[in-house]
């Protein structure tokens, strides 16, 4: 600048020569390739139209611009510094032009590639308005700014404002400083930056330069190999009807899916075309073809928004799917208003031939990424129809396994913001347990009708259907039982301690919501969920524990459902068996209560919790016409509260059933025991009568037969069984993380007892003949004490008789005469022919059936799926006496085994 300072005469003669100097130091050229500089820069001085155009404000202040996105923010402070002291110098008349010829010149590359080429040199084309390839210029006319870069300039800094570099390696977390719509890049995603890398820069140079040989090869084609149709066209464009700037003012409306003057859609064949008999050539429809595909995507999603944002049955997610692509549209739009602005911006007559630098093969490159990003919005749409909800986020989270990372980038922000209403779902469900889900569009679903006594069970459920396949089964899983707990919690157990970190998490941006389908890159998604479930689940445990004592009523089932506690059970049969030998009818229930609470009472039942005393009552079942008190009696314990979701009504029936079999079980062990005192306290009075010593022998060996049996499935219920079973399912209990473990490892238990006590469908047939042989033993009680009662009344009418006859003798008489002894003798006879046949009869046929019996149980147990109880066959059969029996039965016994 000090070069222009005032100067003498001979230095008035030396300025030509310095302002070449200066054109030299500038674009560092040198020699006869600076000439074009030094005749534009003397243009340039004397041009009044620069200082009419363009003040010196405005000029300095697009320097400053330039020099802070090349990073030289201390070069733009120095410049400013020396722009106050010249004006406060009043040195230079004609600042303006000056300072316009130093931002020219300075716009030339450092190596000055492109002012060496004088078909590419801003110079060699007049003013720079008019050569920027880019829509950069209309965007400056846009905001206030004059048009004033060259090709160079563009190519070396306008991508950090224009944004026109590929979209493939356009990283979205970085936004523009100047941001404009032909990046298409959403602008929320962008950050702040001055600088501009190589990479971006060499990928802008060579849109450029792409751009202007596509032009180039257009105009060959255009000149049909004659330079006479390009003069012709050049002079009154009378070869082609319309003309490049008009098809171009046409594209504009065809972009934003509106049918243009020439262009106009074929609905038949779905396309945008000219009419054929349109003086257009061959290259520019093809062209226009190509261009016109971007409004037709841009219409059809449109379209696709249009129907579906005001249909409330879409849901939160489908609005927010509606939101994105509007917003992915709003970008579209951005870049088309920036490509009107730069058609209808004026024209430098004189300087170029044109009045806009956009054409056909330059709003083709403009376009192209923006094609290919409306392609994939466009396919969203296509796969998306009819879905909606989790489904929805299912299809777009398919599309981010693409290998192209521009597309990637593109669905994974689309994604963030259609999952942002599953995220704030679940984030409320896990946290306060609420559902607010109108549209049913998440994965657990309500069911507002149950009760709050089947609130675990029933009322809340998986959506399958809504599941995102970024959730995965478990997960879901969790997420249900977490807000199920709360729920439960709050209204079953009526406890309102808030979730641990509640605060936090609501206070968590949306954004988070990218954890849920990014769980291969991070697990802060997975942490939060087994964080906020443990917390949850271990809270509800112990409610459950500390206040309702679950585990105290589940021993309390298992010692009086499950006849668990041996003296009361005993005891109760005792002051029972008068009550229950009595026909079901004639029973009561206030009888029985009474019993129950004496048998307490005499027993360690009393030491029990009050509690659980209160529980414990008497039940009796349907009565059947022949029923005793031992078929329709039964225990039964109530539960209430929290605990029943354990003890379901299901759950009590089983118990039932269980409790059943084995009363009956126990009820014949407790009739083999009185059939054996009976036996020992009848056996030395009988023997006054040897003629009963077969029928007494056959009586204690099927008794014996019958104990041995008996005993077996005794210990296989109560060891084998119940308390392998019983073990197991504290061991869970103990271990158990939820409720629902918990559940599970009880219905476990109970299945377990029921297939091993025959209880279920599989061992029908087995149960049955288990049963045969219960009513074989108190077939053979009956037989054995109407045969007691006859051998004892027997036994008392002959001590009757020696007794009378001792009287006798005593008193002088004769003790027997002829007559009572036939008497005696007959009626001795009479008693053996009549009671010790039918007597051994009715043993005989109850042995038989009852050995067959066995065999066909023994047989059917060795072939039952369950190990534990085949091996109740080697030990009811453990001397093979069953398998010797009958060379027949032993051979189908061996094959059974």
């Amino acid at each position: 600048m000090a070069s222009f300072r005032k100067t003498s005469n001979d230095d008035m003669q030396n300025l030509p020569d310095l302002l070449r100097r200066l054109c030299c130091k500038i674009t560092g050229i040198s020699g006869a390739d600076i000439a074009p500089h030094f005749q534009l820069a003397l243009q340039l001085l004397g041009s009044k139209r620069s200082i009419e155009d363009e003040d010196e404000f405005r000029i300095i202040e697009r320097l400053k611009k330039q020099l802070v996105r090349h990073g030289r923010e201390k070069d733009a402070a120095v410049l400013a510094e020396i722009h106050r002291k010249l004006q406060s110098q009043m040195l230079l008349r004609n600042r303006s032009a000056i300072l316009k010829l130093l931002q020219q010149l300075s716009s030339v590359e450092e190596k000055g590639q492109e002012s060496r080429v004088p078909n590419t040199s801003f110079f060699s084309h007049g003013l720079p308005s008019h050569l920027v390839s880019t829509p950069y210029g209309a965007a400056d006319v846009r905001q206030g700014h004059a048009p004033g870069l060259t090709m160079s300039s563009v190519s070396s800094h306008t991508v950090g404002s224009s944004g026109i570099s590929s979209i493939q390696g356009r990283d979205f977390s970085s936004r523009d400083l100047t941001p404009v719509a032909q990046s298409f890049i959403p602008s929320h995603l962008v950050t702040p930056a001055f600088g501009l890398n190589q990479q971006t820069s060499n990928k802008l140079r060579t849109v450029s330069i792409f751009a202007k040989q596509s032009e180039n090869k257009e105009n060959v084609l255009v000149t049909h190999s004659g330079n006479k149709h390009l003069s012709k066209r050049s002079a009154d464009n009378t070869s082609f009807e319309i003309s490049e700037e008009n098809l171009l003012k046409d594209l504009v409306y065809v972009l934003q899916g509106i049918q243009g003057r020439w262009v106009k859609f074929d609905s038949s064949k779905d396309v945008h075309k000219i009419d054929s008999e349109t003086g257009v050539p061959k290259a520019w429809r093809q062209e226009i073809v190509k261009l016109s595909e971007c409004g037709w995507l841009y219409l059809k999603i449109k379209n696709y928004i249009e129907q579906h944002s005001t249909d409330k049955a879409f849901g939160l997610i489908g609005q927010s799917f509606c939101a994105a692509l509007h917003q992915e549209l709003t970008e579209y739009l951005r870049l088309i208003a920036v490509l009107e602005a730069q058609l209808q911006q004026e024209c430098d007559p004189g300087i170029h031939e044109t009045c806009s630098n956009l054409t056909l093969a330059r709003l083709r490159v403009w376009t192209f990424d923006p094609l290919k990003r409306l392609k994939w919005l466009a396919a969203l749409v296509d796969t998306c129809k009819d879905k909606k909800g989790g489904a929805l986020t299912s299809i777009i989270f398919s599309y981010t396994h693409h290998g192209d990372p521009s597309i990637k980038t593109l669905i994974t922000h689309l994604l963030t913001m259609v999952s942002q209403p599953i995220y704030a779902t679940l984030l409320r469900w896990m946290y306060d347990g609420e559902l607010d889900d109108a549209y049913h569009e998440f994965f657990v679903a309500s069911d507002p009708t149950v009760k709050n006594e089947q609130l675990w069970h029933d009322k809340y459920s998986l959506r399958k259907s809504m599941i995102p396949s970024f959730i995965t089964m478990d997960q879901a899983s969790r997420i249900l039982l977490t807000g199920k707990s709360i729920n439960f919690l709050r209204q079953v157990c009526e406890d309102r301690t808030p979730t641990q970190g509640r605060e936090v998490a609501m206070n968590l941006d949306l954004t988070q919501a990218a954890s849920m389908f990014s769980q291969d890159q991070n697990s802060d998604f997975q942490k939060m969920l087994d964080s906020v479930y443990e917390l949850t689940s271990q809270h509800l445990l112990d409610v459950l524990q500390t206040k309702y004592k679950f585990l105290e009523h589940l021993k309390a089932m298992r010692r009086y459902l499950l006849l668990g506690q041996g003296d009361f059970i005993r005891h109760l049969m005792d002051l029972l068996e008068e009550d229950l030998a009595k026909p079901a009818s004639n029973l009561y229930l206030h009888n029985l209560t009474g019993i129950l609470e004496t048998a307490i009472r005499a027993t360690n039942a009393q030491f029990d919790n009050g509690d659980i005393l209160k529980r414990l009552d008497v039940r009796l079942l349907d009565v059947s016409p022949g029923d005793t008190g031992w078929d329709v009696f039964s225990l039964e314990y109530r539960v209430d509260g929290p605990i029943r979701t354990v003890f379901t009504p299901e759950c009590k029936i089983i118990y039932l059933r269980v409790f059943n079999f084995m009363w009956r079980a126990k009820r014949m062990e407790y009739v083999l025991a009185q059939i054996w005192k009976n036996q020992m306290c009848s056996a030395r009075q009988l023997k006054a009568i040897p003629e009963l010593s077969p029928i007494l022998h056959t009586c204690h060996m099927i008794t014996t037969n019958m104990v041995h049996f008996i005993k077996q499935v005794q210990y296989y219920i109560n060891f084998e069984v119940l308390e392998c079973a019983w073990d197991d399912l504290l061991t869970k209990v103990h271990e158990a993380k939820d409720l629902d473990y918990i559940i599970a490892a009880h219905q476990v238990f109970l299945d377990t007892i029921l297939s091993r006590c025959l209880l279920n469908d599989k061992s029908r047939d087995i149960l049955q003949l288990l049963r045969t042989l219960f009513d074989l033993i108190i077939q053979f009680e009956s037989a054995q004490l109407l045969f007691y009662e006859s051998a004892t009344s027997e036994v008392l009418t002959r001590e009757v008789f020696e007794k009378a006859k001792k009287e006798r003798g005593l008193k002088g008489d004769w003790e027997l005469t002829e007559e009572k002894e036939k008497e005696e003798r007959n009626r001795r006879n009479i008693f053996l022919t009549s009671i010790i046949p039918s007597t051994r009869a009715k043993l005989q046929v109850l042995s038989t059936a009852y050995q067959d019996t066995v065999e066909q149980f023994l047989k059917m147990v060795a072939s039952h799926p369950d190990a534990s109880l085949r091996f109740l066959c080697f030990r009811l059969d453990f001397n093979e006496h069953y398998k010797v029996r009958e060379p027949r039965g032993r051979l189908s016994y061996l094959r059974a085994k």
